[in-house]
């Protein structure tokens, strides 16, 4: 029996970019159209190094704080997106470190972004967060909320509204939240309809279900164990 070979975040990373290849050609999408945020809650800069080294340039967080520690001691060239929950009191640095926040759930976060991207004469990235599932633990707007927020977050000359994003439940079975993606992009085409704006982004799709996410079109993947676990 020949040694096992240690993992490795470069060969992480490999495996993870075939397995987005094959989930988005086996529904005729290429793997052109989903970005890979490599989510980096918890680890070191040494291992955001290395996944650097590996080609990684766009990267996750779950926290503001977090990633003001590590953000200014990585290479300036490094894309930052927010990932998780947004507080108001965390608005001024976010606004400050990301150039994406996924996660807006209410228009009193949007215009606290607003008003802090005004301030720095930026215009940031923002999806809507929607609780698709209706998981009381869950933050996120209810989908008959998204239109009025959507008609509001239009109007906010330093946000530019790319799309909606959703956390569905952990499952051991990624088939059994096939249907939150799903809902997800159905509510993505009712708001299309609407003419209110043209939403493109899904931020949908972790770790433990990101293969299925892709099937149902998610643009754009969150991924963390999967690469830095090693």
């Amino acid at each position: 029996m020949g040694k096992k070979m240690a993992r490795t975040i470069a060969g992480n990373l490999d495996e993870v970019r075939n397995k987005i290849a094959e989930a988005a050609a086996s529904v005729g999408r290429s793997a052109e159209e989903v970005t890979l945020v490599a989510v980096t809650k918890f680890r070191t800069p040494e291992q955001i190094s290395q996944a650097v080294d590996a080609g990684l340039r766009i990267f996750g967080e779950n926290r503001v704080q977090e990633a003001k520690s590590k953000y200014h001691i990585l290479p300036d060239d490094l894309t930052w997106h927010m990932v998780g929950h947004l507080q108001r009191n965390k608005a001024k640095d976010a606004a400050a470190i990301f150039d994406c926040i996924h996660s807006l759930d209410s228009l009193r976060i949007a215009e606290e972004v607003e008003k802090r991207c005004a301030a720095l004469e930026k215009t940031m990235d923002v999806l809507l967060e929607v609780n698709v599932s209706g998981e009381e633990a869950k933050f996120g707007l209810k989908p008959e909320e998204a239109e009025e927020v959507v008609r509001h977050v239009v109007t906010l000359p330093h946000l530019r509204l790319k799309g909606l994003m959703t956390m569905p439940p952990f499952v051991d079975d990624p088939e059994t939240v096939r249907p939150v993606f799903r809902g997800l992009r159905d509510l993505r085409d009712r708001l299309n309809e609407t003419g209110i704006c043209r939403l493109t982004e899904f931020s949908m799709g972790m770790t433990q279900d990101y293969e299925v996410a892709i099937q149902e079109g998610a643009t754009m993947v969150r991924i963390g164990s999967a690469i830095f676990n090693v």
